[in-house]
């Protein structure tokens, strides 16, 4: 990776801007200051990693340091992003965090099985979403390791 630890992106991918306001209010609440670009639908969040559309010029090779992915989206589901992403060599090894409301166990099975690094259900009290994103954060911003691209 080519951006220095402290400088990361997260890409949020969510569409529900309630959704949204509670993952940048809980980032704020536990003093996680990387930046957050947030893509509201699949093809924005494709178009910012792989540098086309309203992100053409962009320096693909700046990975995220975590794509928090949704899966409900409009225009391209949250599935079919986890399958563009494992299928291209250059967003291969992204760590990728579904963090949906749904708990179905076909969603759960096929993200695994596209190849998701975790999977989280949005808790519904904000105390508890602060405290998974916490964690998620501890974990997928300090303490991960990811090849370098």
């Amino acid at each position: 990776m080519t951006q220095e630890r402290d400088r990361a992106v997260i890409l949020l991918v969510e569409d529900n801007p309630r959704d949204e306001q509670l993952a940048l209010r809980a980032f704020r609440k536990n003093h996680i200051a990387n930046e957050v670009v947030v893509a509201h639908d699949g093809v924005e969040a494709l178009d910012y990693l792989f540098g086309t559309g309203a992100y053409t010029g962009r320096a693909v090779q700046d990975l995220p340091q975590v794509m928090l992915l949704d899966l409900k989206l409009p225009k391209v589901d949250g599935l079919e992003v986890l399958q563009r992403v494992r299928a291209d060599e250059r967003t291969r090894f992204l760590p990728v965090v579904v963090l949906t409301s749904s708990d179905e166990q076909r969603d759960l099975v096929e993200s695994y099985r596209l190849g998701v690094n975790s999977y989280v259900c949005k808790p519904v009290d904000f105390d508890q979403f602060a405290k998974a994103i916490h964690h998620l954060g501890l974990y997928w911003l300090v303490l991960n390791r990811v090849p370098a691209s």
